[in-house]
């Protein structure tokens, strides 16, 4: 299996309704079952061809090594739905959350792979709501699709 470059988050933003099959099950392998979930991917071609396929219902792009850690630190669970601690961290072989996040942003541990992890974030709606229409592309002044650094932005408002 080859090995992508770059971290990226992937938030869902539209629900259930009128959702195509093949999108439903794209969503599902992707972990994202439900509105405002949040997952990490690397950038291989199967990972971005899937986030193409379901681009109408969610967002997606590079997420920094800070928001990275924000995001362990505030919303990372195991199972049990237990905050994930620096303690949970130093069993998976890290001495702190930010070294693990460190790891998950240089690709050198998938966060999938995480042993008794959630794989998924549970965000909250975006504070002061979305800019634009969920129905319509970011590039055309919606909030779906490839958003770049700028997912980051979104991420922020909504942890």
């Amino acid at each position: 299996m080859e090995k992508g470059q770059r971290c990226i988050a992937v938030v869902r933003i539209r629900g259930l309704s009128d959702v195509r099959g093949d999108i439903e099950d794209t969503l599902k392998m992707l972990n994202l079952n439900r509105i405002y979930h949040a997952t990490l991917v690397d950038d291989r071609p199967s990972y971005l061809g899937m986030l193409r396929k379901a681009q109408n219902h969610i967002t997606w792009g590079e997420i920094s090594k800070e928001m990275l850690t924000l995001l362990l630190k505030k919303r990372g669970k195991i199972f049990g739905n237990k905050r994930l601690t620096d303690e949970d961290a130093k069993s998976f072989g890290y001495d702190s959350i930010d070294k693990l996040a460190d790891a998950i942003y240089n690709l050198e541990v998938q966060f999938s792979d995480l042993p008794n992890v959630q794989k998924v974030f549970q965000l909250h709606p975006p504070r002061k709501g979305f800019k634009g229409s969920v129905k319509k592309s970011y590039k055309s002044g919606g909030e779906t699709g490839y958003r770049g650094e700028l997912i980051n932005d979104l991420i922020k408002r909504m942890i």
